[in-house]
């Protein structure tokens, strides 16, 4: 047997100790963060979680390994949020803890499946489990209360063609199983010679699947155009000088024959109906332009208490009546969840100190060519479900507006703005992402990208040509069937590991002894002896 040398001995030290390998957990999870923007190295979504899951599969224990799934979740979260931090400060740490919680059956499946030296049929498991389980923490942190559904691992793809197409047949949950099913296989590929023959069939599997998307899954058909503008005033304080400014942008979009003008996320600081000089103004701009203005008005209500997020539509008389509240709000960031429980976090960091209130059913509006948009306000963008069931409801745009300005400098605008190519190659529809200060961006219904983006230095309003989509994508006419697909799977898993359990302990010797029965009744003297 051959001797460890001094380099190798020293590694195994260090795994073993319970705080290398939390600190290897940590890094392990952060990893996949660089395959979303800015780095935006889709690529590395293919190979990132296998150190991650080789950490877990080396666990000396099931309980270490769910340590190491939780720490592992704690550091991705950490790592795909970290421009939080300058508004959330140590809170933030608190937060991933809590919902790293949610990767401790997948680092416990990935112990149990692939520790030691497991058989083909365990290797075959992993390959659907383990993505299923993925799936799940995925699925209930897309809660909106639980954060929503920001940095899903399926959200890396938003620039290769084939995934998008993938996008269009079941969403980004396709998208993710796929990932962490080519990721466990490469992780079986180094460390399981005996099963190598099963990752290269999962492998084929995965490359069969997106190839036979890419041949036979139909595309978005393009009827038409519409001509939308955006307009972007860029990174000026104060929301009296931000409107001028739009005001501004907006009037030079006179004559260019567009059919819908939008603004940002709280471009509008003043509720309409009490402030006259307010409408009449943007009436006046919708009669300049020739066109609807779609502005966001983020105000204290005079007819409901509270203060809302409004997508409001202004034609040249001023708004039309239709409205879209806001229904998914940004947790801490417009309001605080369990406020008399965690609202101390307003005195370590910018949450929220006053609680927006919720819209309470999704709009879809009509301009007056009649074509349908349907509005969705900045963090909505990341909720699968809310695109496909405005365009469920008719829309042929989707319409986001938002506002990053508080992490201009970070990888939040670049994040946000790749989301929009998701869903509108989800939807089969284009989505035109407008922010107050950038990236304002537009993707059409194949989520390929319209036009230039706007970054997040520029102040300008930018005409885009919008290709219509028209037909029904599978995504939105089946729904997401892969979540379905994957709690099928982690069901039936537990039923045989139920199973299997049950004729263990039947096949398990008696703990009473022998059955001494027939020896006492034979030694039960007989009536009439002695």
């Amino acid at each position: 047997m051959r001797r460890p040398v001094d380099g190798e001995d020293r590694w195994g030290r260090r795994v073993a100790s319970p705080w290398w390998r939390g600190a290897m957990a940590l890094l392990a999870g952060a990893l996949p963060a660089l395959a979303f923007p800015a780095p935006s190295l889709w690529w590395w979504a293919y190979v990132a979680l296998v150190p991650w899951l080789l950490l877990m599969r080396s666990a000396p224990t099931g309980r270490r390994a769910v340590l190491d799934g939780w720490l592992g979740g704690a550091g991705f979260l950490l790592a795909v949020h970290h421009w939080l931090m300058p508004s959330l400060h140590v809170f933030i740490v608190f937060l991933a803890l809590l919902l790293g919680l949610l990767w401790v059956p997948w680092g416990w499946l990935t112990h149990r499946l692939l520790h030691g030296r497991p058989g083909s049929g365990r290797v075959a498991a992993a390959l659907v489990v383990l993505p299923s389980a993925w799936l799940m923490a995925e699925l209930v942190r897309s809660w909106q209360y639980l954060g929503g559904p920001w940095g899903l691992l399926g959200a890396s793809q938003w620039q290769v063609a084939p995934a998008l197409r993938l996008a269009s047949v079941g969403g980004v949950w396709l998208l993710g199983f796929l990932l962490v099913m080519v990721n466990v296989a490469v992780a079986v590929l180094i460390a399981v010679a005996r099963a190598r023959t099963v990752a290269l069939a999962g492998l084929t599997a995965c490359g069969a699947v997106a190839a036979g998307a890419w041949a036979w899954v139909p595309q978005a058909k393009e009827p038409g155009t519409a001509r939308i503008a955006v307009v972007q005033p860029g990174v000026i304080p104060g929301p009296g000088p931000r409107f001028e400014r739009s005001a501004e942008l907006t009037r030079q979009l006179a004559g260019r024959h567009v059919d819908l003008v939008v603004w940002g996320e709280s471009s509008v600081a003043q509720d309409l109906t009490t402030h006259p000089e307010v409408r009449g103004r943007l009436a006046a701009l919708s009669r300049t332009v020739g066109a609807d203005l779609l502005v966001n008005v983020d105000a204290r209500r005079s007819d409901m208490p509270g203060i809302y997020k409004s997508s409001v539509l202004i034609g040249p008389n001023g708004p039309t009546g239709q409205r879209y509240d806001k229904m998914r709000l940004v947790p801490f960031g417009e309001y605080i969840p369990a406020r008399p429980l965690l609202g101390w976090a307003t005195s370590v960091g910018k949450a929220a100190g006053e609680d927006r209130h919720r819209g309470t059913k999704p709009v879809v509006m009509t301009l007056p060519d009649s074509l349908r948009i349907g509005p969705l306000v900045c963090f909505e963008s990341a909720f699968p479900d809310m695109s496909r069931n405005l365009v469920r409801d008719g829309a042929r745009v989707l319409v986001v507006q938002s506002s990053t300005s508080t992490f201009q400098q970070s990888w939040a605008p670049e994040q946000h703005a790749s989301l929009a190519a998701l869903r509108s190659a989800e939807t089969w529809r284009p989505m035109v992402h407008a922010t107050l200060t950038g990236e304002s961006a537009v993707f059409g219904p194949r989520g390929e990208p319209v036009g230039p983006r706007m970054p997040t230095d520029a102040s300008a309003a930018t005409v885009y040509t919008v290709p219509l989509g028209q037909g029904t994508s599978p995504y939105v006419r089946i729904g997401p069937w892969p979540v379905y697909g994957a709690m099928a799977a982690l069901a039936v898993f537990c039923a045989a590991e139920g199973g299997r359990a049950l004729r263990r302990r039947t096949d398990r010797p008696s703990d009473q002894g022998p059955d001494r029965s027939s020896d006492q009744r034979t030694d039960q003297p007989t009536p009439g002896r002695p």
